[in-house]
């Protein structure tokens, strides 16, 4: 599951980090509180090049009447991308990098509140998930629409929760995006252990208003 992360590169270094041309209409940065059905980043392979360009976050599926006609898709689960009717064929012609510096997670305590953590490499390195993606068009609208891919969380967030964001490290970003042949679906599975660390932040960022730089520092409960 990943439903809310955090992104603080400026463009110009994902330019440089993902060897992409960007768009001229990118969601403003930093963000602290990404939220799903906002704009985000995304990186594509296309005719040779790449691409960083926004996406609406949550997938849409093409028999939609309207964006809000069916679940909202922010993930899909590598275990069925490939047989699922919403994502088979993105997940085999439209895949995408989506560039993160966290993603956040919740917890409960004995009183259901909820506890938000926060997660991010251990190298504090950029973080890449595996996205697929799609135009929706219906009635003069097109949106560009993605989705995270998910699998089983790895021991270093399995205590916060059951699932994570597949990451790509940079070395398959190439086999992702479709420019070195065939092979991707080896890719959709969990990260090293070691590769990911998580403390708990204020939460305020419960609240898909909350925003600044303050929410991705540690909280002392």
């Amino acid at each position: 599951m990943c439903g809310r992360l955090a992104l603080t590169l400026p463009v110009d270094a994902m330019v440089n980090l993902f060897k992409a041309l960007p768009a001229n209409n990118l969601p403003n940065l930093p963000n602290y509180n990404t939220c799903p059905t906002t704009q985000i980043c995304t990186v594509t392979g296309e005719s040779g090049a790449r691409f960083l360009k926004p996406m609406r976050w949550g997938f849409v599926p093409h028999w939609y009447k309207s964006p809000t006609d069916g679940p909202l898709l922010i993930n899909a689960r590598a275990e069925t991308i490939a047989e699922k009717p919403a994502f088979r064929a993105a997940c085999r012609e439209r895949r995408c990098l989506i560039p993160a510096t966290g993603f956040y997670e919740w917890t409960k305590d004995e009183n259901g509140n909820r506890l938000p953590w926060y997660i991010h490499r251990t190298d504090e390195a950029p973080i890449a998930f595996a996205g697929v993606w799609q135009d929706w068009e219906r009635d003069g609208e097109t949106l560009t629409t993605c989705a995270i891919v998910t699998t089983s969380a790895n021991a270093d967030i399995e205590h916060i929760h059951h699932r994570m964001p597949v990451i790509l490290e940079p070395e398959n970003w190439p086999l992702w995006l479709g420019e070195k042949g065939k092979g991707a679906a080896r890719l959709m599975q969990s990260a090293a252990e070691g590769t990911l660390a998580a403390y708990r932040v204020d939460p305020k960022v419960n609240s898909n208003r909350a925003s600044g730089s303050d929410l991705i520092e540690p909280y002392d409960s």
